[in-house]
Formats: structure tokens, sequence, C-alpha cells
């Protein structure tokens, strides 16, 4: 008789990294996965799979009449299932993408007992780190800026900051996921200074708020690659980790005009406005 096919079993937990670009994602990645219990990677296909099903299962579609409400979050559960159901001996899944923290609602259904990790970083900062990109690849152009080569610092920073840019969207989804009312219990600010400047203390906050056993991690020894993708883009090193954690200290490439620009939109670093008591790492 042929062997059964085997059901996907979907992952016991199941949390989301969002937030910032540039800002330590693929750091905090690369860090949980030495836990063997943990799977973690750079942006999955996961969030832009959902967004199109959820579209789809709408009165976008007219035959959408005959899809009910548990029709449609068995069809979402399922995408998580099959996805991450063959990673066996995982226990923990984080699943990382930009679209995340504007979905805290849809998470909240979905898988009311996940948590979100958005990281962030000083807004003029995010925008120096993909300039010192752009400018280390003088001979080509990338796919984030369309492959127009007669760009400037100046529109390649309007096009990072444009609703629908690099920077913009995810920079407007974490402001919606700070303020709104799923956030309480549900989300952590991971600052990339303070996961640089203390790796240790800030991962015990992350392990803590997940309730999670502390696992001894390697800070002296990081490994994650993802060249092939980068190449991909036109910005090799977008993803790039260095082996060792540690925080960064240079003067920024952006016109001091522009730096200053976006010195006040580190809105996380005002506790004023804090009013929903995310914490902060």
């Amino acid at each position: 008789m042929p062997a059964k096919p085997q059901t996907a079993k979907p992952p016991e937990k199941l949390h989301f990294i969002s937030g910032l670009p540039r800002s330590g994602s693929t750091l905090l990645s690369a860090i949980l996965k030495q836990n063997p219990r943990f799977h973690a990677g750079m942006t999955s296909p996961v969030g832009d799979m959902i967004s199109v099903l959820v579209a789809e299962m709408s009165g976008k579609n007219d035959f959408s009449v005959a899809i009910s409400d548990q029709q449609r979050q068995a069809v979402l559960r399922g995408v998580f299932q099959n996805y991450y159901g063959g990673f066996t001996g995982t226990d923990v899944v984080f699943d990382t993408g930009r679209v995340w923290c504007s979905k805290l609602p849809l998470l909240a259904q979905l898988f009311p007992n996940s948590k979100v990790i958005a990281c962030v970083r000083e807004m003029p900062w995010v925008l120096d780190s993909v300039e010192r990109l752009v400018r280390k690849q003088p001979l080509t152009v990338n796919k984030i800026f369309h492959f127009n080569p007669n760009g400037t610092v100046y529109s390649r920073t309007e096009a990072l900051i444009d609703v629908n840019g690099m920077v913009g969207f995810s920079f407007q989804a974490t402001k919606d996921a700070w303020y709104g009312q799923y956030s309480p219990g549900r989300m952590l600010l991971l600052t990339y200074e303070g996961l640089t400047r203390d790796p240790k203390t800030a991962m015990q906050a992350l392990y803590q708020f997940i309730g999670e056993p502390w696992f001894e991690h390697d800070f002296d020894h990081i490994e994650y690659n993802a060249d092939e993708f980068d190449a991909r883009l036109g910005l090799p090193g977008l993803h790039t980790v260095k082996s060792k954690v540690s925080a960064p200290k240079r003067e920024s490439v952006l016109p001091p005009d522009l730096f200053n620009r976006f010195v006040k939109d580190s809105f996380w670093l005002d506790p004023k406005n804090n009013i929903r008591k995310v914490p902060v790492v």
C-alpha cells in the first residue's frame, strides 16, 4: 500500500518580526536561529501570500459571498501550517515581514498568543544605511529605486519615504501598530541601538516577552548568508550580518539638511508617545 501523505504539523508557537528596514531584523534572526528550538530568517513570502488571499476572499472576488469567516480563518491559518509544517524539531517559528505591523488585528484573530517584535532604528540612520549601500555599487542600479541610473541622494530618500516606499510603508505600519489597540501585550519595540550595544540584555528582554526559557547565545560568532538574494536586488550587503555584534561608529553620508529633516521622526524615543505602554528595548 502506498504510504499515507504526511499532514503538515503547524508550529507550536508562532511570532512575527517586523518594523523598519536596516534596523536589525536580519541580525535578530541570525541570533535567534542559534537556538535549535527556533526557526527564523529573512523576510518570507508568507506576508504577501496572506495579503493576496485576504483580497481574493473579499468583495474583490464576486464569488466571495460563498466564503464564511470561519473558512477565511481556516485558509489563512493553513498557509502558515503548510509553509512551516515541514520544519521538524522546531517549536517556535518567527516569520519576518514588514507587513505584519499593519496586520495586528488579523494576527490577534488568527493567532491570539502570537507576539510581534518590531525592529526600529533612529530614522536618519535607516536612510543613511540604505544610501551607504547604494554608494558602494556605483557601476550598477537596483530594484529598490526601479533601476533608475540618474537618482540623487535626495530623490532616493524621497522614494524611500514614499507611502509605498521601502521605508515609508514600514514606518507608517509601525506607528499604526504602536498607537493601535492591539499593541498592549502583543508588541515589543527592539531598537537597533539597544540590540547592537548590549545584545544579551536586549535578547533576555525578548525571551521574557515571548515567554521562552533563556538560551545562551554566542554574540561573537553570528552566521547568516543572503548574498544571492541581495545580488538579485542589486544591493549586495543588504542582509549582511557581521560575525560579532557591535554598535557601529561612523559619520553619516547624508547631507546635513537631509539628516536633520528626519531627526524627530523616531517617535519611540519620546515616552509621552507611548500611550499603549509598549515595551522598548
